[in-house]
């Protein structure tokens, strides 16, 4: 049995912890699929690089509203833009690699990994051990039990990122934020989009950026919401999918292509954890304490594997915080996650930080007695006027009693940037009248927070007792 100092399962936002190499310990790191995990390989930096020239043909698409004359339809190339996209990728991918291998302190193992017991784990026919092992294995999609489904070419997000044919008409079976953002990258691109939600799009967001998002999306794409899918085929290059509405009526959709955007899972299920005493729980997501610990001890699990948020952003913190506590200043400290961020690079962008107005609700908060909201629309201010805006908006919500910022979220141009600076408001639980100091550049795009900020003042005055 081979004995390191720190094993690491995934590899993806667990290298974080690939540091501890400076520090003198011998590190495994174990994956099956190309290093850099899902945000490099098949999530957040492709995707982005895809959905940008979406949004690029969407400017240009409605570049009348300045006054710009664009004489054709934007086209793309799209295999060479596909293909760009691959290369990058892959070549940022082959380059960890390459840097793991000049690494004397690290052993990279291409491979499954499986637990045999609790600190034992079996790779390609060896069995490694660790003071330390971390668990990172990521999460994939989950594909729904839809009859006829299996067996079809239908893309999940990995095919749809990495596919270099066009489709001219697509169906997407979802309406959360990956439906959202690859719905708009094939449809800006010139692909006819459907999508077939059971319930609204972006569903956990705040209802009012909902109903904003809903709006401006449903101009653009064809949104289908209170529908189940109940049964698809697929037959001479065309899927057919039967979809069923509240009232038990029957319709077929038709498309040459099916995206499936329904959530994803843990992938735990290949780690023979059934061998050990870490617990998973009903979703099959790993259990861990505050301290990200397992129940089988000096093992830990961070990221999507253990689900506590779904971002890269929090893994890699997650990842920070074991390499502090454990290896660069040890210490007993639980993590203690700052306010999570989130965004939504679709059309419009979405962005939020802390509760939504419908999560306070749901606590028993009144509006105007425990908070305070402030809203303000992108048009009225003087760059949303520069930008024509006909949508988008910023809320802010403030606890009452203290005027702390508690939530923050943007729906419109550059929100997954705006939120930058309500983020870091919240981490430095500001108040409003915190906001209200600082000077704002004129007449830049956060000026619309200054002035959902200045509504909130004036709701506070208003219902001042």
């Amino acid at each position: 049995m081979k004995k390191y100092d720190v094993i690491i399962i995934g590899g993806g936002g667990g290298l974080k912890l690939r540091p501890v190499t400076k520090l003198g310990k011998k590190l495994a790191i174990i994956e099956r699929e190309s290093l850099g995990g899902t945000c490099l390989n098949r999530g957040c930096i492709p995707s982005k690089m895809l959905i940008h020239p979406a949004d690029v043909a969407d400017e240009i698409r409605h570049a009348g509203r300045f006054n710009l004359s664009v004489s054709a339809e934007p086209k793309v190339d799209f295999e060479a833009l596909v293909t760009r996209v691959t290369d990058s990728i892959k070549a940022e991918s082959e380059g960890i690699k390459t840097a793991y291998a000049k690494d004397p302190m690290i052993d990279f193992y291409p491979h499954e990994a499986r637990f045999v017991e609790d600190k034992v784990i079996e790779v390609n026919g060896e069995q490694l051990t660790a003071d330390y092992i971390f668990i990172a294995v990521g999460a994939r999609p989950l594909i729904p039990p839809i009859e006829g489904l299996e067996g079809t070419p239908y893309m999940t997000s990995t095919e749809a990122i990495y596919g270099r044919r066009q489709p001219k008409k697509l169906i997407v079976i979802g309406g959360g934020y990956i439906a959202a953002e690859l719905g708009h990258f094939f449809g800006g691109l010139g692909t006819e989009v459907h999508l077939l939600v059971r319930g609204g799009l972006l569903a956990r967001e705040d209802s009012e950026v909902v109903e904003e998002f809903s709006r401006v999306f449903k101009e653009k794409y064809h949104v289908h919401e209170g529908i189940n899918p109940i049964k698809v085929a697929y037959e001479n290059g065309l899927f057919s999918v039967t979809v069923e509405d509240h009232g038990s009526r029957q319709v077929e959709m038709g498309g040459d292509a099916l995206l499936v955007a329904t959530g994803v899972r843990p992938n735990t299920d290949t780690l023979g954890l059934e061998n050990t005493s870490i617990k998973l729980n009903q979703r099959g997501f790993i259990e861990v304490d505050d301290h990200l610990r397992t129940a089988a001890p000096g093992v830990y699990a961070l990221g999507d594997c253990v689900g506590n948020f779904l971002f890269r952003h929090s893994v890699n913190f997650e990842g920070e915080y074991l390499l502090r506590t454990l290896f660069t200043s040890p210490g007993d400290e639980p993590i203690n996650y700052s306010p999570m961020p989130h965004a939504v690079f679709s059309s419009p962008q979405v962005a939020g930080v802390g509760k939504t107005e419908d999560e306070l609700k749901a606590e028993g908060k009144v509006a105007g007695v425990d908070y305070i909201v402030g809203l303000s629309n992108y048009k009225n201010s003087a760059m949303g006027d520069a930008l024509r805006s006909d949508h988008g908006f910023c809320k802010v919500l403030f606890e009452r009693s203290t005027r702390k910022l508690i939530g923050a979220h943007i729906v419109g141009a550059e929100a997954s940037n705006m939120i930058h600076m309500l983020v870091a408001f919240m981490t430095m639980n500001a108040t409003l009248d915190d906001l209200l100091r600082m000077i704002y550049i004129h007449p830049a795009l956060p000026e619309i927070v200054r002035n959902a900020a200045r509504k909130a003042q004036a709701a506070f005055e208003k219902t001042a007792v």
